[in-house]
């Protein structure tokens, strides 16, 4: 069967990949059904079962809220359930901060929740500490913008586990209005940081399955119903995950592999990988001395990033940040929300090289305080693929004396080196690094030759605390172990779809009377000079574009054409699709229009489909948006 047969579309608001327990995607497969989504329209709400973990609360993490707040609350109290006792403090200190300047001081209280396994005597290995922050019901939106913001509240396999030792007779009635998933009256805001939560939730977990293009990971078929104790024997059982038991060595494998210092890192070496034994040798991010010791860990990518802002925090002194290019919208928010705010350069150009500089020598004139905190950039950005000049950025951070934090997510440390240009390296491990899209994870990698170094590592030595959780852990080693040979494949792919739909842009020279394609946004053609200076000799460009249309008619029917997946999130071993514009900026239209992040923009994630068959979705998507021309 070939690629494209082997794409089914996903019925509105199933989990994306399909049948996939854990999924960080949700289909959203039509122009309108997202207009819908941002809209909170009934028919579209009603259909979703899940959604991207930080702006959908997961059905399983639902459930047990309901029980903890039924336990722990009072007077229609809702919860927000956070892994560690810091967290949830970190947690209130928001709510309490954020609602005091909307007018109107929220009380937040702590509650811990020790679960174990029912009957078991020595269950130490096997408990799990839950700490609730319980809070008036109104005030729910402060903390759904600390979820979404910060990324550090429960997983949904923690939420899982915690619901497997709980005795089955807990208490969880209520109808599907209950205090614990009623949307509150708030004022107009960005839909992300609302509340879009279900009610129901499976007593299982559905079975691993196979995405189009990727490789087969469970024996599981299609529609069995597999307890939670079967799919782990199963996984385990088939080589497929380490056994549960097994995190430190599962955490240490993939700080090794982040580090780039395991000499062997083939799937076929995956059970030596995090051994004591294991062969290391310098790194391969570009600075030689980086060890495993440097990688830190997070629950997600957007934790790592929170945490990043937050040692930068701890470490300099008080002094805005700057946001460099337009970046992903929660990186914005972190800077803006915590500490005295920032400057935002948002076009990420050389002119705004320029504009930071006359910053940072006004702000140098004042003793009182440092020009800058931290510069945080993505590398390259998202949406518009653009790069920024690093080398010169670098050379201003050691002028000044103020921290650089680089995203490189969307680069990935195969395809480019930005290591030696920032003191601190984040990357959101839920997308290409582990593919398969059930699985989140972030990281934070120390800069060991970094002028700040020793302060950096000095401060995460008495601050981090590891919140990943195990099995999350666990399925992300197991995701990671063909990552770079999965980013060829997907490179390729990427290069050629784009080279296709470029041929036919008017940016590409075209003067077809139904050309339709304004710009297709890659780092091949994307202020190619930067990207150049840091891409690895073996490196590509990456599975991540977006392409903008001469009309809104012409986006629309090359959106709705794609015959892929459609839905938030990106870097997935297979084809995913989104109105990036409407989905993440629906509210700020214009806003994001003044940044070249235009309404009609359609982003897309390639994915390991066969090439000839991924070039024909894309031919006949453009064609729909050609066929607008004749129409009108």
């Amino acid at each position: 069967m070939s690629a494209t047969a082997g794409i089914s579309q996903v019925a509105l608001g199933g989990s994306v990949p399909p049948l996939t327990a854990h999924a960080i995607s949700v289909s959203l497969p039509t122009w309108n059904d997202n207009v819908g989504y941002e809209k909170g329209e009934k028919r579209v709400v009603d259909a979703m079962v899940t959604g991207y973990p930080r702006f959908f609360i997961h059905r399983s993490i639902q459930k047990l809220a309901r029980i903890c707040e039924q336990k722990f609350g009072a007077n229609g109290e809702r919860c927000l359930l956070c892994p560690t006792r810091k967290v949830a403090e970190a947690c209130r200190s928001y709510m309490i901060d954020r609602s005091a300047k909307a007018g109107s001081q929220v009380t937040v209280r702590l509650v811990q929740f020790f679960i174990s396994p029912e009957g078991e005597k020595d269950c130490t290995n096997r408990s799990i500490e839950l700490h609730i922050a319980l809070f008036p019901g109104e005030s729910f939106p402060f903390a759904k913008e600390f979820w979404q913001h910060t990324g550090l509240c429960i997983s949904s396999r923690r939420a899982e586990r915690c619901l497997s030792m709980l005795p089955e007779e807990s208490p969880v009635s209520g109808s599907p209005t209950s205090p614990s998933l009623a949307r509150p009256p708030t004022k107009p805001g960005n839909r992300h940081y609302s509340n879009k939560s279900l009610s129901w939730t499976p007593s299982t977990s559905p079975p691993l399955s196979q995405p189009p293009g990727s490789t087969s990971r469970s024996p599981a078929a299609p529609g069995e119903n597999l307890s939670f104790d079967q799919t782990t024997y199963v996984e385990e059982r088939y080589g497929r995950n380490l056994p549960l038991e097994s995190a430190a060595f599962t955490k240490r494998a993939l700080r090794r592999r982040i580090a780039g210092v395991l000499v062997r890192d083939t799937p076929s070496e995956w059970s030596t990988a995090g051994a004591q034994e294991a062969e290391v040798g310098p790194s391969t991010r570009g600075v030689e001395s980086v060890t495993e010791d440097d990688v830190f860990l997070y629950p997600t990518g957007m934790s790592a990033i929170w945490s990043a802002h937050q040692l930068a925090l701890g470490t300099r002194p008080t002094a805005k940040s700057i946001c460099f290019g337009f970046p992903y919208t929660d990186t914005l928010k972190i800077l803006e929300k915590w500490g005295p705010g920032c400057h935002f350069l948002g076009y990420g150009l050389d002119s705004d090289i320029d504009e930071l500089e006359e910053i940072l020598r006004r702000e140098s004139a004042d003793t009182t305080h440092p020009p800058a905190l931290a510069l945080f950039t993505e590398f390259p950005s998202n949406p518009l693929l653009r790069s920024a000049d690093l080398p010169r950025l670098r050379a201003l951070a050691d002028k000044y004396d103020f921290l650089i934090v680089v995203d490189e997510t969307i680069g990935n440390f195969v395809n480019v080196e930005v290591l030696p240009y920032a003191d601190v390296v984040v990357s959101s491990l839920s997308k290409i690094f582990s593919g398969d899209a059930n699985a989140m994870g972030g990281s934070l990698v120390l800069n060991p030759q970094g002028r700040h170094y020793a302060a950096l590592k000095a401060h995460m030595a008495q601050t981090y605390e590891d919140v990943y959780f195990d099995e999350d852990a666990i399925y992300m080693e197991r995701n990671s172990r063909d990552f770079q040979q999965r980013i060829e494949v997907v490179d390729g792919n990427t290069l050629a779809v784009c080279t296709l739909l470029r041929e036919r842009s008017i940016v590409g020279g075209s003067t077809d009377a139904h050309t339709v394609v304004k710009d297709v946004f890659y780092p091949r053609w994307q202020t190619a000079e930067h990207y150049e200076k840091c891409r690895r000799p073996d490196g590509g460009y990456g599975g991540l574009f977006s392409i903008t249309f001469t009309t809104t008619a012409a986006s629309r029917a090359f959106f709705d054409a794609l015959r892929c997946h459609k839905g938030p999130s990106l870097g997935t071993n297979f084809t995913l699709a989104c109105p990036y514009t409407i989905l993440a900026h629906f509210l700020e239209l214009d806003w994001a229009a003044q940044y070249g992040v235009e309404e009609g923009l359609v982003r897309v994630s390639v994915g390991m489909e066969e090439r000839q068959e991924l070039l024909k979705i894309f031919e006949d998507a453009l064609l729909a948006a050609e066929a607008t021309v004749e129409s009108q």
